[in-house]
C-alpha cells in the first residue's frame, strides 16, 4: 500500500444529474440569477417566460457591467468562486454555484451571453451533451443553439450587459402540463420576486420586467400603515461577523384593513405562513417566515393567534458561515449565541401580536384608570382554562338586577350558555377558513347596532338615573362598544321620546 495521491475528479454528468435534485423552486431560482445582474449593478432585469409547448424557453435579460470571454467562462464554471472568500459588501452570491444549479434545476440547456466593452461572448451547457462525453470531461460549448440565435438579439445595441437562456424546461413541462400551468408558475414568480426584491425595489435601485410588466415591491411589514398597532425602534448587536439589526412589527388586525389591504397583506404563502421572521441580507431577502427553531420546551410552529407577527433581521454577508445559509439561500439558522436575544424579542413579539388579533385589533385594556370590561373573561384552573360570561358587564348586570323571582333562571341560562361554549368547533372554522368568526357586530349596520346601544344607554340614564355623560363613558368602555364612539356619542334620552326605541 503506498502514500501516493490519486487524481479522482467526478463524473461530470452524474454531478449535475445530481445537483439538479438541491430543491430550487422556479421563484427561488429566477431569483438567483437576478442576484447576479444586481451584483453587476443592473439597473434594469427584463425576465420573459415564452410559452410554446415543449419548446417553451426563459429569457433573462440585465444592462449590469458584462463580462468579457474569460469573465464568463469563470462564471460558467462550477464553484468559481470559493464560499470563505471575503466578498464585497454588496455581493448577493457566495458559493459560485448559483447560476448553474439554479437553472440545471429546471432546464437541460443554459445559455449566457454577455457584452462587455462592445463585445460579445457566448457559452453554452448542454446536459444532453455532457452526457455523451464518454472522456470524462466538461465540454462548454461556444455560441447559442439553433433555436436561440435569435435571441441573442435580446441585448440589442448595449454596450455591456447580460442574457441568460434557459431551454429544454424538463422539469417544468412535464406530462399534463399546460399554458394555464404557466401561466400560474409566472405569477408565483412575480409574487416571489416582489417580496424577495422589496427593499431593492422601493430604494429605486432596480426595476423589474416580467414578460414587460413591472414588478411592484410587496412589504411583508405594511410600513407607515396607520393602523398598525405597533413596531420596535431597530435593535442592533455586534457579532464577531458584524452588526446583526432586528425590527419587529405587529401588523394591524382585519378589521383594520381594507378588503384590497388584507388581502396584498397576507403575502405569496398566506397570512399563517408568513407570520415569524424575515431575515435579509444586503437588503435581499433571504428567508420568508418562521420561527426559525426558536422555542421552549419545542420550537414553535406556525399558529393563527401569531399571524399578525413578523420580525426583520439584517444581516450582513459575512455573517453566512455563522447563519448557515444554504446553496439556495432559503434556509437560516440562529447562531447558539444569539438564540436568547432574538427568543426574547419573539416572545414580546407573538404576546403583542397575540393580543391584537384575540381582541380584533382593539387593545383589552385602553388605559390603567378605564380598562375595557370585556364580555367574556377567561379562568385559568389545575384542569385548564374556561370561559365565563362576566355578570360585571352592563347588560348581563342590568338583565340580573330586574330578573326578580326570575333571577336563578337567567343564572341558569348563563351557566348553560358557558358550559356549552363550542370552542373547537371555533377552533377548527377558524383554521380552515383562515380568519376568526364573525363578532362584535361586524358587519352589522350602524343603525342595529346603534339600537342595541340605545337599551342598555336607557337603562343607565333612567333606572340606574347616571347622567348621560356618565353613561356615556361607561360604554365606551364597556365590549363590543368602545369600538363604536361614534354611535355612542349621539345617544341621548331625547331618542327615547322620538321613537326611537320602535327596534327594542
Amino acid at each position: 500500500m503506498g502514500n501516493g495521491v490519486r487524481d479522482s475528479p467526478p463524473n461530470a454528468s452524474a454531478l449535475v444529474e445530481a445537483l439538479r435534485g438541491l430543491g430550487y423552486s422556479v421563484p427561488a431560482a429566477v431569483a438567483d440569477i437576478v442576484d447576479n445582474a444586481i451584483s453587476a449593478g443592473a439597473a434594469t432585469v427584463d425576465i420573459d417566460f415564452v410559452w410554446a409547448g415543449k419548446r417553451s424557453f426563459l429569457v433573462i435579460r440585465d444592462d449590469g457591467f458584462g463580462m468579457d470571454d474569460e469573465e464568463l467562462q469563470q462564471a460558467m464554471r462550477l464553484g468559481a468562486r470559493n464560499p470563505i472568500a471575503v466578498r464585497a459588501p454588496t455581493d448577493l452570491g457566495r458559493f459560485g454555484l448559483g447560476l448553474k444549479t439554479a437553472s440545471f434545476s429546471h432546464c437541460r440547456r443554459l445559455t449566457v451571453a454577455s457584452r462587455k466593452r462592445g463585445e460579445l461572448s457566448c457559452l453554452r451547457w448542454d446536459l444532453d451533451e455532457l452526457a455523451k462525453s464518454d472522456r470524462g470531461d466538461w465540454p462548454l460549448l461556444e455560441g447559442p443553439s439553433e433555436e436561440s440565435q435569435e435571441l441573442l438579439d435580446g441585448l440589442g445595441d448595449r454596450t455591456t450587459g447580460t442574457l441568460v437562456i434557459w431551454e429544454v424546461l424538463d422539469r417544468i413541462v412535464t406530462e399534463g402540463y399546460s399554458s394555464n400551468d404557466f401561466s400560474d408558475m409566472v405569477d408565483r414568480v412575480g409574487a416571489h420576486l416582489a417580496m424577495v426584491f422589496h427593499r431593492i425595489l422601493e430604494g429605486s435601485r432596480l426595476k423589474l420586467f416580467l414578460n414587460k410588466r413591472p414588478v411592484p415591491p410587496w412589504d411583508p411589514f405594511l410600513s407607515g400603515h396607520a393602523a398598525k398597532p405597533w413596531e420596535s425602534p431597530p435593535a442592533p448587536r455586534r457579532t464577531p461577523e458584524g452588526i446583526v439589526t432586528v425590527h419587529c412589527h405587529v401588523l394591524p388586525h382585519r378589521d383594520k384593513l381594507t378588503h384590497d389591504e388584507y388581502r396584498r397583506a397576507e403575502g405569496p404563502g398566506g397570512w399563517t405562513m408568513q407570520q415569524g421572521f424575515y431575515v435579509y441580507r444586503n437588503r435581499r431577502l433571504l428567508l420568508a417566515g418562521g420561527w426559525l427553531g426558536l422555542g421552549n420546551p419545542k420550537a414553535w410552529n406556525r399558529e393563527e393567534a401569531f399571524r399578525l407577527a413578523r420580525i426583520s433581521i439584517e444581516l450582513p454577508n459575512s455573517a453566512d458561515a455563522a447563519w448557515k445559509i444554504d446553496v439556495r439561500k432559503s434556509i437560516a439558522r440562529v447562531p447558539i449565541a444569539l438564540r436568547p436575544w432574538l427568543g426574547k424579542l419573539a416572545i414580546d413579539t407573538r404576546e403583542r401580536a397575540r393580543r391584537v388579533f384575540a381582541y380584533r385589533g382593539t387593545p383589552s385594556t385602553p388605559n390603567e384608570a378605564n380598562p375595557i370590561v370585556s364580555t367574556w373573561r377567561a379562568e385559568h384552573g389545575s384542569g385548564g382554562v374556561k370561559y365565563a360570561i362576566d355578570r360585571r358587564h352592563p347588560a348581563v348586570a342590568a338583565v340580573l338586577e330586574r330578573s326578580g323571582a326570575e333571577g336563578d333562571l337567567v343564572l341558569a341560562m348563563l351557566r348553560i350558555i358557558e358550559e356549552t361554549v363550542p370552542v373547537q368547533r371555533i377552533w377548527l372554522d377558524t383554521t380552515e377558513a383562515k380568519e376568526l368568526p364573525r363578532t362584535s357586530f361586524s358587519d352589522e349596520a350602524p343603525e342595529q347596532i346603534a339600537a342595541v346601544a340605545r337599551i342598555l344607554f336607557r337603562d343607565m340614564t333612567t333606572r340606574q338615573g347616571l347622567e348621560e355623560t356618565i353613561a356615556k363613558r361607561i360604554l365606551l368602555t364597556t365590549e363590543p362598544f368602545q369600538k363604536f364612539p361614534h354611535i355612542v356619542d349621539v345617544l341621548n334620552n331625547e331618542t327615547h321620546k322620538t321613537g326611537g326605541d320602535r327596534n327594542e
